[in-house]
């Protein structure tokens, strides 16, 4: 069954209505409900939560030598804030799991089938 990154997105210095808790607890109700369904589905490998990208360090290679760097990879105000890796039958269903996660959080949700490898 091919695999799909769900990348959950935010926008640097994007200004919404502040949520209220309850709507916070509303939402985190709604997710946890998602991310259930598909544990029991057997659609979730795993998720993540990211800290702020300016929390990030970019490790790379010149002339032979290791270099880190502050900060996130590429100058943007689009951040991957979070991730999910998901089994799905195909795109369309991907994209489904997507649509719930988008409208429980507000957030853009980036869906990438990942490569087939020599095992699959």
């Amino acid at each position: 069954m091919p695999h799909y990154l769900l990348s959950v997105h935010g926008v640097e210095g994007q200004v919404r209505e502040p949520m209220t808790e309850e709507d916070m607890r509303r939402s985190h109700e709604r997710l946890d409900g998602i991310e259930q369904e598909m544990k029991a589905s057997g659609m979730w490998v795993f998720s993540g939560r990211l800290h702020e990208a300016d929390t990030a360090t970019v490790v790379r290679t010149a002339g032979g030598q290791t270099m880190t760097t502050d900060g996130p990879f590429t100058e943007s105000k689009d951040h991957l804030g979070g991730f999910y890796i998901i089994r799905a039958d195909d795109l369309d269903a991907a994209l489904a799991v997507a649509a719930q996660v988008t409208a429980a959080i507000d957030t853009p949700i980036e869906v990438r089938p990942f490569a087939a490898t020599s095992e699959e």
